[in-house]
């Protein structure tokens, strides 16, 4: 799972949090298994942090539509609201949930803006479902993420765009 997340690119305190290893092992394995010229980049500073970047444009939205509904099919989130997310959802076995649903991912989106990191805090954040949760769109029934704050009943994106010439 390790290499897996540092395959993904995703920073030393990521994969401590969902792998329990240290940052030396990290650090080992990181430089035993990709010490070569294909090495990806290490990525510095703290991990995204906004729930507001999901909501920014119409692709995003779809995007992130699109993996809440594979976080949902594979288990990477549970069915009901998680009190400290970010200490009880990480673990080994969800973490390798979670690399295969950013996989999957990665096939449907190819070039998407969401990297695995942006990936991760929407995990917690769709867990602990305190700015972020898991809905049905209002009208057909998709999976979406909708933001806590909003007023309106959340819609996707097919069911949101309003009809040509209006």
């Amino acid at each position: 799972t390790a290499l897996r997340f540092i395959q993904h690119e995703a920073r030393t305190h990521t994969i401590r949090q969902w792998t329990g290893l240290s940052d030396d092992r990290i650090r080992k394995l990181y430089h035993s298994y990709l010490g070569g010229s294909t090495r990806p980049p290490r990525h510095r500073g703290r991990s995204p942090q906004q729930a507001a970047y999901f909501m920014r444009t119409r692709r995003l939205r779809s995007e992130t539509a699109c993996l809440t509904s594979l976080y949902l099919m594979l288990g990477v989130i549970p069915g009901a609201p998680v009190i400290d997310a970010r200490r009880t959802l990480p673990g080994v076995a969800r973490g390798r949930l979670l690399c295969e649903a950013y996989d999957v991912f990665q096939s449907i989106a190819p070039g998407s803006p969401i990297s695995f990191e942006h990936a991760v805090y929407l995990a917690h954040a769709l867990g602990r479902r305190d700015e972020l949760r898991p809905a049905r769109c209002a009208d057909c029934g998709a999976v979406v993420a909708a933001d806590r704050c909003a007023l309106r009943e959340p819609r996707c994106l097919a069911c949101d765009t309003p009809p040509p010439g209006r």
